[in-house]
């Protein structure tokens, strides 16, 4: 089994395999070519690769893999230079890309988008919305403090005695819990928010305080996720944050829902009612932006209030973010990989399989991007089917129809 590794491409730092998960591919029986300089950003030069058996190419290694592990969905041009039949996992981002979905089709791979990958129990472990979101949490807080430009702690001194800094994060999903956390951890007090009330307990159990309107009870959905708001607890909870904003010298936006535009939190009114000096770190800005007036990978100063809107937190942390990006795909493989036999056979019956199988012989599969046969088609291969005989066995297939994607339930935070 060949696996091969590519730089990434527009600016990511991260990479797709660290030395410990290659050491434990090999053990299931892969030969790993990496291209060269494709860990430099993440702080894992060549060499470390090389230490642990890992062979150093160049993009036409790509020709001969049996897998291809990437952060981000690679280019049409890109796939074109892949085996056909060939694995690729990755952050595949396909909302809005129907093309770039198509070319991967079109290069006859079997694409998994890992974005996608259901959050049960089983598949902790291989959930990199998790992982990313928890560190993009954290660097939401430490890019915050910078800007902040002042001490967190309340610090009592000789000079005299600095007030602890307030922080608000809206969202107590897996980056709003970590952010919590870690804006404790640097002294700041901190109160949060969220439209499921079950949130309460996590949020009080980090040392912050909730802070919730009587006019919205709850809002929790199916499977954790907050249901759509109706517009009077719309109106209350934004009256809510309205108010609570203008008391905050930081706030983190952490309302992101793939495949959708952003919810608007924060507008251009509650930004101006902040103190001079105030920061408001977004999340989501790669949707669009919870907050008003948020510009993508840029510090956007309104007023005096600075807007912090970078698409790639945990980009932010690229060697962190690698070994905990490379351990998802790692696990995900692994499931797929005959360990007797030291061969791939993935089960397209596998439920995380049907959940994350993109494309795949030569189609787009997943029933949210997947085109509807035409009728005329339809009728041309029922005419070409032939007759069903009842004591005919029935052969082997595989199951390519994939279940809903997880983001349809996501009415709220995903991160």
């Amino acid at each position: 089994m060949k696996l091969y590794v590519p730089c990434e491409n527009g600016g990511e730092t991260r990479v797709a395999l660290s030395p410990d998960s290659a050491k434990k591919l090999q053990a299931l029986g892969f030969d790993i070519t990496v291209q060269k300089g494709a860990g430099v950003l993440s702080r894992i030069p060549d060499s470390e690769y090389a230490a642990v058996g890992v062979k150093i190419g160049t993009p036409a290694s790509a020709k001969t893999a049996d897998v291809v592990l990437k952060i981000r969905r690679p280019s049409g041009a890109e796939v074109k230079g892949y085996k056909k039949g060939a694995l690729v996992l990755a952050s595949m981002d396909p909302f809005g890309s129907e093309k770039e979905v198509e070319a991967i089709a079109k290069a006859g791979v079997s694409a998994f988008a890992m974005e996608f990958m259901p959050r049960i129990t089983r598949a902790q472990s291989m959930d990199i919305l998790s992982s990313q979101a928890n560190l993009a949490g954290y660097q939401a807080v430490i890019e915050g403090a910078a800007t902040f430009d002042r001490a967190l702690p309340m610090m009592m001194t000789a000079a005299g005695t600095v007030p602890a800094a307030k922080v608000f994060v809206m969202g107590a999903g897996v980056a709003g819990l970590q952010a919590i956390a870690t804006a404790r951890r640097l002294g700041a007090i901190v109160t949060a928010t969220d439209v499921r009330a079950a949130a309460g307990e996590q949020v009080a159990s980090l040392g912050a305080k909730f802070i919730m309107t009587d006019e919205l009870k709850d809002a929790s959905g199916e499977g954790g996720y907050a249901r759509e708001l109706t517009k009077s607890e719309q109106k209350a909870q934004s009256e809510l944050v309205a108010a609570h904003i203008s008391k905050q010298d930081i706030v983190i936006t952490t309302a992101l829902i793939p495949g959708r535009p952003a919810p608007k939190l924060v507008s251009k009114a509650m930004v101006a009612s902040m103190a001079p000096g105030s920061v408001i770190v977004d999340l989501a800005v790669e949707r669009g932006g919870n907050v008003e007036g948020a510009k993508a990978d840029k510090i956007e100063k309104v007023g005096d209030v600075s807007i912090v809107g970078y698409t790639n937190l945990a980009g932010h942390i690229a060697a962190t973010a690698s070994q905990l990006f490379a351990k998802n795909l790692l696990n995900f493989l692994e499931t797929m990989v005959d360990k007797e036999n030291n061969k791939l056979a993935p089960d397209f019956d596998d439920e995380l399989i049907q959940a994350t199988l993109l494309t795949h012989g030569g189609k787009v599969v997943h029933s949210a991007f997947a085109k509807p046969a035409s009728k005329s088609a339809a009728k041309t291969s029922a005419k070409k089917a032939p007759a069903k005989k009842v004591d005919a066995p029935k052969a082997p297939a595989e199951k390519t129809s994939v279940a809903k994607s997880p983001v349809a339930k996501n009415k709220g935070s995903a991160k």
